[in-house]
């Protein structure tokens, strides 16, 4: 078994950038087909990981949607939709969130050891908590995970998360939608923030596919050696 399941990096931006708007309402990045797309993708996952703040916020169940989908997954010997990962600073969580009350697959939770207590009083009932260490790294999820078997882990934001899997060079592929608008609001969030990012003017990505989706645009980013050029 590989250090770490082939990762993927999944997000949905404006042109300028940004994952969302600053206002209450969610903003669509993507449309109907693309959306199948994610699913597709999805579907063909051990795990979905996504940040504590898009749980807050964006408050998502994180499932295989196609009945298809799902049920070749079952005949497969697994559950429906893969396992569901988060990673929290503060276990500053609710355990009646959509991400931890829907789907019959594990849900896991990575918190720094001081919060340990914490996020197990809290979201031990609903959820397997995991002590991450001192400070929770990428790397150090993604090879426990690798040791729970996940072999192919999809990253669906939020900033943070992508901004610490790009900067820890901890990633196989990124596919990155833009959709044809732009934000222009310093108060949204972004894609990624600052950060010791490995692909820089002197070592680009690979621009591995272009693909037009509808109104939207797929480029598919290679980031390591173990890049998949089937999706």
């Amino acid at each position: 078994m590989a250090d770490r399941p082939y990762t993927l990096l999944s997000c949905g931006m404006s042109i300028d950038g940004y994952l969302d708007s600053s206002g209450d309402e969610r903003l669509m990045l993507s449309n109907d087909a693309d959306l199948d797309r994610v699913d597709e993708v999805r579907a063909g996952c051990d795990a979905i990981l996504v940040g504590a703040t898009t749980v807050r916020n964006d408050n998502p169940r994180l499932l295989v949607r196609c009945p298809e989908r799902r049920l070749h997954r079952v005949t497969r010997g697994l559950e429906p939709s893969p396992v569901k990962v988060t990673v929290t600073c503060g276990a500053d969580l609710d355990p009646a969130s959509r991400f931890f009350t829907t789907g019959e697959a594990e849900k896991l939770v990575y918190c720094p050891t001081p919060v340990l207590a914490r996020a197990r009083s809290r979201l031990g009932a609903s959820a397997t908590v995991v002590d991450g260490g001192p400070r929770v790294s990428m790397t150090a999820v993604a090879t426990d995970l690798a040791a729970r078997g996940v072999e192919r882990l999809m990253v669906e934001g939020g900033g943070t998360i992508h901004t610490q899997f790009l900067a820890e060079d901890a990633a196989d592929e990124l596919q990155l939608v833009v959709a044809p608008f732009f934000v222009g609001d310093s108060r949204a969030r972004r894609f990624v923030g600052d950060g010791p990012f490995p692909f820089r003017p002197g070592r680009p990505a690979t621009l591995a596919e272009v693909r037009r989706i509808g109104e939207v645009v797929l480029l598919r980013y290679a980031l390591s050696e173990r890049f998949e050029e089937s999706a």
